[in-house]
């Protein structure tokens, strides 16, 4: 399945190629990111939770990220599975200077397999490309200046990075805490994460 789509965001080509390969960025940014662990200079497992209708699920994958031509592309070799399938994807992620600041596109080619194979490519491609719109709409906020979600970084004794969300039940004196100082503020199907990292 191939799946084409742009978006237009506020920022510097270099703000935005950055972003998009700042893994603490992506946590906070991908609807439904869980948790993402460094495995390699450019690799990272990721977890998710995402589904289609109702099919919903936990997925865990693996992101490479290829080709990098900083600020202006890079490639992103995806795989992932859970209990709703599978994918395998490469996404090619264009940046170039805009009026506005930064015209994004993507390509991808994608196989689905599984119980989420059976939705439909016409559904699958919708969806993917309203998780991707939300995606980027996410990251320009964060650009911006809007911290909506925290992310915990933890540094393993082997120098692994793991990063997860922080979690969603506070005590008073940290709710209190977040309320003063503002909360800190990543995506969708699994197509719709794997498209956009």
């Amino acid at each position: 399945m191939k799946i084409i789509g742009s978006y237009s965001l506020d920022h510097s080509p270099s703000e935005v190629f950055a972003a998009l390969n700042n893994p603490a960025v992506l946590l906070v940014t991908i609807p439904g990111c869980q948790a993402l662990e460094q495995t390699g200079p450019s690799t990272y497992a990721m977890t998710i939770t995402a589904g289609v209708a109702s099919i919903k699920g936990t997925y865990n994958g693996v992101v490479e990220l290829a080709d990098q031509n900083a600020p202006h592309s890079f490639t992103l070799k995806a795989s992932g599975s859970g209990g709703p399938g599978t994918v395998q994807a490469d996404v090619k992620v264009t940046l170039a200077e805009s009026a506005e600041g930064c015209a994004l596109t993507y390509e991808a080619d994608a196989v689905v397999g599984g119980v989420i194979g059976g939705v439909g490519q016409r559904v699958l491609s919708g969806v993917s490309k309203k998780t991707a719109s939300e995606f980027f709409a996410a990251v320009n906020r964060h650009l911006s200046g809007d911290r909506r979600g925290a992310a915990v970084l933890q540094h393993g004794e082997t120098g692994v990075v793991s990063i997860r969300k922080e979690p969603l039940v506070r005590s008073a004196s940290q709710v209190s805490s977040l309320l003063a100082g503002g909360a800190i503020a990543l995506t969708g199907v699994l197509l719709g994460w794997l498209i956009t990292r």
